[in-house]
This record gives structure tokens, sequence and C-alpha cells, in this order.
């Protein structure tokens, strides 16, 4: 079965993946350029599996603050290399990190930060430890620009499309009148 360019570049225009790639999808789901999204994705997810043990210690010190300017957020977001650093993809990502700190108020990167002291003197029950998490660990919380994803599975596809490990290693947020 032919593959016409126009199809693949349609793919290529939606995924960001290369032109190799999306060729190979579509073969191999016959055309049918949902399936070949799929199976990109899919692949894209593997990839960035494969990099989350990779040594990140480049990256970025991102700030954003709200319009109001009462509220604001650093993050510093780190990549393998400087070249992915000063990549406009990557300054985006970044930015939507940023943003997202301002908007959503987490007060971890991940689950691991947490103490289990801090799970006690919170008196968070087993069963609402997932809620829990999702309120306050950035990993875990609904992206805002995409609720049906995570903070997570948004870094998984960013990873998938720049083809570096990214990692979020610490943030600061600052909300005026608020209490340190």
């Amino acid at each position: 079965m032919g593959i016409s360019k126009e199809v693949v570049k349609e793919l290529r225009a939606k995924t960001g993946a290369g032109i190799m790639d999306c060729k190979h999808a579509l073969k191999e789901a016959e055309g049918d350029s949902e399936k070949a999204m799929d199976l990109l994705r899919q692949k894209g997810i593997d990839m960035a599996f494969k990099k989350l043990t990779r040594t990140t210690t480049q990256g970025l010190i991102v700030s954003y603050v709200h319009l109001n300017d009462k509220i604001g957020a650093l993050v510093e977001v780190n990549c393998e290399t400087d070249f992915v650093a000063r990549n406009t993809q990557f300054k985006e990502f970044a930015r939507n990190i940023a943003l997202q700190i301002v908007a959503s108020a987490p007060l971890y990167v991940k689950r691991e930060n947490i103490s289990p002291e801090v799970l006690l003197k919170d008196k968070i029950k087993p069963d609402k430890k997932e809620e829990y998490y999702q309120k306050v660990c950035l990993l875990d919380q609904p992206f805002i620009k995409d609720p049906k994803t995570t903070v997570k599975d948004y870094i998984t596809s960013v990873v998938a499309k720049i083809g570096e490990n990214i990692a979020i290693k610490r943030f600061t947020r600052f909300q005026l009148g608020e209490e340190v």
C-alpha cells in the first residue's frame, strides 16, 4: 500500500514525529491516520520511559508572574543538554510548568517528596491518598491546558517530542500576603 506524501506531512504536523516514523506508522496502520497517531504516541511513551534514567544537568530557571502581579512562581526545569535548554519547545514547556504552579498551587514536585510524617500530621486516610496527591503534587495534578491529562503525562509527551529526559527539580510559588 502506497502512502501519499500529503498524508505523511499531515501526520507529522499533528504529532511532531519524524517523517520516517510517520511513514512507518502509517504503513503499520494500513493508512489509518488515527491508528498511526496511536502507534506514534505509544512509541513516544516507550521511548520516554527508556530516557527516564538519563541524567538531567542542564536546563532553565523560569519565572511566571500572573497579570495582577500578586502571584508568581520560579521553577527549575532540567534536561540533558544545553542545546535542548535553548530550544523554543523546551522554553514553552518550562513556562507552562510555571503557569501550572501559579494556577494549581502544588506543595511538592512528586509524591515521593512527601514524608510519612506529613501524611500523619495532615490526617490523610489511606483511601484519600490519591485525592491528596492530586491536590498537592505537581506531577499528579491535571494539566491546566488539558485537564484530561496529568502533568506527568504532559512531561512524557514532551520527552517523546524533544528526545531527551526532562525533570522538574524544584519550584517556589509566591502569593502576595501569604505566609511562608
